[in-house]
């Protein structure tokens, strides 16, 4: 059986809350290796991607939360990461992101490189960290 996973992005409403959860349990049916959720520029979805993960989480699926860079701060990702290790996520997808548009600010990191050695050095190996890369074969 080839692996297969599904992405979802959080939900904006009640009823699509409600959808995501029906979307998710048909998929089951397929076994996945695992949900992942997406998370928005800027951290612009943050608060609705923690409670898609720890909901998915909560239903004993395993769920990879997608992470950027792009406008966090190191204290940030460390609260993050601890309270996603205390409840049992254990895979990360590591991004850049893109900067919002009139965003100035990066963030305190530059680089999705950046965001993996900063997790394995206030976490060790406790995340199997995935990344996405572009290859231009110009």
């Amino acid at each position: 059986m080839i692996p297969v996973s599904f992405e979802f992005f959080p939900p904006n409403t009640p009823a699509g809350a409600e959808r995501l959860r029906s979307v998710r349990a048909e998929l089951d049916s397929h076994r996945p290796e695992f949900y992942s959720v997406t998370y928005g520029a800027g951290g612009a979805t943050q608060e609705k991607t923690q409670a898609t993960v720890l909901e998915i989480a909560a239903v004993g699926q395993t769920v990879v939360p997608h992470l950027s860079c792009v406008g966090a701060s190191r204290e940030g990702i460390r609260a993050l990461l601890e309270d996603w290790r205390t409840r049992g996520i254990r895979r990360i997808v590591a991004l850049r992101g893109d900067l919002p548009s009139g965003m100035v600010q990066g963030g305190d990191f530059r680089f999705a490189s950046d965001l993996v050695g900063f997790i394995r050095e206030v976490t060790g190996d406790a995340f199997h960290i995935e990344v996405a890369c572009v290859l231009c074969l110009c």
